[in-house]
C-alpha cells in the first residue's frame, strides 16, 4: 500500500514541478503518475547500470555525473510519453532539482505520520 501512495505522491511531484518550471509540460495528474511510474522503472534499471558503470567518475565529479544521469533518465522518459515535454536540457536540469526538492518534501510528510 506505501508503494502505491509512493507512486501518487511521485505523480503530484512530476505535476507541482510542471507547474513551477516553465518549458515543462503534463497534460494531466494521469500522464503525470504515468510518468512518475516510468522516472521510478528507468532508474532502477538503465540508470542503475549506468550509475554502477560510471561509479568511478561519479566519485571524481563528486556525484555530479550521477546527477547527469538522472537528467538523460527525465530526457529518456520526456521521449517515451506523448504528454511529457521538457523543452531542451537545461529545462531536465532544472526538472530534476526541483522534481528531487518537490519529492523531498512530499516523502517526509508521508515519513513524519509513520512517527
Amino acid at each position: 500500500m506505501k508503494f502505491i501512495i509512493k507512486i501518487f505522491l511521485l505523480g503530484l511531484a512530476v505535476l507541482i514541478t510542471s507547474y513551477v518550471l516553465p518549458g515543462a509540460t503534463v497534460e494531466s495528474y494521469l500522464t503525470a503518475v504515468w510518468v512518475g511510474v516510468l522516472i521510478a522503472v528507468v532508474n532502477a534499471t538503465l540508470g542503475f547500470i549506468l550509475k554502477i558503470l560510471t561509479l568511478p567518475l561519479s566519485i571524481i565529479t563528486l556525484g555530479l555525473f550521477a546527477f547527469l544521469i538522472n537528467v538523460f533518465m527525465l530526457m529518456l522518459v520526456d521521449n517515451l510519453v506523448n504528454g511529457f515535454v521538457l523543452n531542451g536540457f537545461l529545462t531536465a536540469v532544472f526538472f530534476a532539482i526541483i522534481l528531487s526538492l518537490t519529492n523531498m518534501l512530499l516523502f517526509s510528510v508521508l515519513d513524519k505520520d509513520k512517527n
